[in-house]
């Protein structure tokens, strides 16, 4: 994309009503983002947003945000849900390793990771969005038992999460290899992304993890 497209879209977002940007957001108010207060899902490193759209057609009992720092990617999925008129559907542009400075404890509901940078050099690991350190802050802004849904294509974050899991003696509730395989898996694992799309179609199979930190 080019430098004044991304401009562009930087400066067009700013004007959206649906997209939170650092100062800007809530903290311990976020409902009031809401046409009604309703459980709150994140969707973190959201991208172009195809899972926070998707999961706010699914569950329209639900408001969901997605997070990312790149606003000329969020720009596609707020642009959507401001064409779709999804009322339940808002953005956040933030670094995730920050997010207790955005939610309080008790706001959080449910957190998806959706493809996210598997961060594959050794010395990156604390970068990897199932790291120990990253879990300590998802349960401090749930404030309770809180399930995370992590679905990747990276065979070395399904297996790194694995050990995580086992080491911090949380509880696995669903571990699918292949996702497409599943015949009994729920409609939000049907929700594809952009790129999802481009990799199953080279055979890359995609992984699903669901565990909760009591």
């Amino acid at each position: 994309m080019g430098k004044k497209k991304k401009l562009a879209k930087f400066a067009e977002i700013r004007e959206f009503p649906n997209v939170f940007e650092h100062a800007e957001a809530p903290k311990g108010r976020w409902n009031e983002a809401f046409d009604q207060p309703q459980p709150i899902v994140l969707e973190l490193a959201c991208g172009k947003g195809e899972y926070t759209i998707g999961l706010s057609q699914l569950h329209p009992d639900r408001n969901h945000i997605g997070l990312d720092i790149k606003g000329n990617r969020i720009w596609k999925g707020a642009k959507q849900a401001i064409d779709e008129n999804l009322k339940n559907a808002a953005f956040l542009r933030c670094q995730i390793h920050l997010i207790e400075e955005y939610f309080e404890p008790g706001e959080v509901e449910e957190i998806w990771i959706t493809f996210p940078d598997p961060q594959p050099r050794k010395g990156k690991a604390r970068k990897r969005l199932t790291h120990p350190e990253f879990l300590k802050r998802y349960r401090a802004v749930a404030g309770k038992p809180i399930q995370i849904n992590l679905k990747t294509d990276s065979d070395l974050l399904y297996h790194y999460t694995k050990e995580v899991i086992e080491e911090e003696g949380l509880e696995i509730v669903h571990d699918i290899p292949d996702v497409y395989a599943w015949e009994q898996r729920p409609e939000a694992l049907n929700i594809r992304t952009f790129y999802e799309s481009i990799w199953q179609d080279q055979g890359i199979t995609s992984k699903y993890l669901a565990f909760r930190i009591p």
